[in-house]
């Protein structure tokens, strides 16, 4: 009996390992790129709109088919859609490294979002199933330092790779690392049992592809084209109209996309609507400034790698204990303390960010903004699978990963059209990569004075989500006292 056990813990591991890899492959491109964009910019000639397309494509395409990856999960098998989108993700970065043209280049980026989507969708619900409720906060823990990781690692990956070899090496190296995965996933990851008995909802698919697509369709056109152009607001506008029927449909069909019941739980939505808000935080301010120190300080791709590595360190640090005080703590407490101590950072960075700021001063607050974002993260998808069903555990963790992308979205769009709202096209080319002399003065004060006002919003958001949290919560108090 004492050996079985050893044998399902060993397996449980396996699986946190072979999860853990390829969410760190997919997070691995995506901050990689960030420091990347402007050398990839540059060799394919690309205008500014390609340029945000080729960074913005992988977490728009990833976000309109998540969600209804995590139902497929749920019906058809986890390691089916797991295996198959690591297979094609890895396809898609060798694609991408031979790329010769911006169009070209930007196909292949879809494609491996499409690719990332399956295993995004997939990696927290197979370490809940692997882990049960009872060991899930640390597994999931496990996960996020994980992502965190990827954080420290593709920055300084990409501006190394980068300014040593070229950037077509920073794909092509994915491939063999890929490959390796997805052989280790095939031979640990359990075949589970999948829900035949349910019917894939095809309407509630098709209207929520139209209306995610079209919300971060126009999010990602406002920084370009700004927030009142009749574009933006035309597919915003039919996203949510689309969105709304989308929630009709769900309340009548009987094996709708997105079980309505999800949401009637006030501590799972409240933690549905933190992600949302601290997602908006997690990658804006990471871009901005790796962009910022190129275009104002004059600093290389590997050296702005550097001066951003501190956020995902104290990520790294925050996601484990954070998971393991699950056990003693309220999930909800600690992500309050979290969203709190996110937004003092980005209100610190916001006051103190300057061409010449210090080493120092940029690394602590970086490092203070990483520590918050893993303790939020763990002990708020903790909150969101733990008390879930196993047969809706891969749509909740959907809905999650949508709302996370989302904010993602929403966060990056807003905080380039906030940060570069006062300068011309010519300098916003200069900032995306296609080169040129360089800002001029005023064009570098108007673009601090942008910057800052980017990094107070986002704080303001972090502020106004741990509110939320500890209001839910001290809701759910008084009804338990009544």
């Amino acid at each position: 009996m004492a050996g079985d056990d050893h044998d399902a813990g060993r397996a449980d591991w396996a699986v946190l390992v072979a999860a853990s890899s390829g969410a760190l492959l997919c997070f691995l491109n995506l901050s990689a790129l960030n420091v990347a964009l402007p050398a990839v910019a540059r060799s394919l000639h690309a205008s500014p709109t390609q340029a945000s397309w080729i960074l913005l494509s992988y977490m728009l395409v990833s976000t309109v088919c998540i969600l209804s990856f995590g139902r497929l999960a749920d019906l058809w098998g986890r390691r089916r859609l797991f295996l198959a989108g690591l297979w094609l993700f890895v396809a898609a970065c060798a694609a991408c490294a031979l790329a010769p043209t911006a169009e070209l280049m930007l196909a292949s980026r879809i494609a491996q979002a499409v690719g990332a989507a399956g295993v995004m969708a997939n990696a927290s619900a197979l370490v809940g199933d692997a882990f049960g409720r009872r060991r899930m906060g640390l597994a999931l823990g496990v996960l996020a330092m994980v992502a965190a990781l990827a954080q420290v690692v593709g920055p300084l990956a990409g501006g190394f790779v980068v300014s040593w070899w070229g950037w077509r090496v920073l794909f092509m190296l994915n491939v063999p690392i890929g490959l390796g995965v997805l052989a280790w996933s095939w031979k640990v990851l359990p075949k589970g049992a999948a829900a035949r008995a349910e019917r894939f909802d095809l309407a509630g698919a098709a209207l929520s592809l139209v209306g995610i697509g079209c919300v971060t369709y126009a999010l990602s056109m406002a920084g370009t084209r700004g927030w009142t152009s009749t574009p933006v607001w035309a597919f915003m506008l039919a996203g949510l109209c689309a969105i709304a029927l989308f929630s009709g449909v769900q309340m009548r069909v009987a094996s709708p996309l997105v079980d309505p019941s999800l949401f009637s739980d006030p501590g799972r939505r409240t933690a549905y609507a933190g992600i949302l808000l601290l997602s908006m935080t997690q990658a804006a301010p990471l871009l901005l400034v790796a962009l910022y120190l190129q275009a104002c300080a004059g600093l290389q791709p590997s050296q702005a790698g550097l001066r951003i590595a501190p956020v995902a360190f104290g990520m790294l640090m925050a996601a484990p204990v954070a998971g393991a005080l699950t056990r003693r703590f309220r999930p909800e407490s600690i992500c309050v303390g979290g969203m709190l101590l996110a937004g003092c950072a980005l209100a610190l960075l916001a006051a103190l960010l300057q061409p010449a700021i210090g080493t120092v001063q940029l690394s602590l607050c970086l490092w203070m903004l990483g520590l918050g974002i893993g303790s939020f993260v763990t002990p708020n998808n903790t909150s969101i699978l733990q008390n879930v069903v196993p047969q809706r555990r891969g749509i909740a963790n959907g809905v999650r990963s949508t709302l996370q992308n989302t904010g993602i979205m929403i966060g990056t769009a807003l905080t380039l059209s906030v940060a570069m709202a006062q300068l011309p096209s010519g300098s916003q080319r200069m900032i995306l990569g296609n080169g040129g002399p360089g800002l001029s003065n005023p064009d570098v004060a108007a673009f601090t004075q942008g910057a800052s006002s980017a990094l107070v919003l986002l704080a303001v958001l972090c502020f106004a989500g741990a509110a939320l949290i500890a209001n839910t919560r001290r809701q759910a108090s008084r009804l338990q006292s009544a």
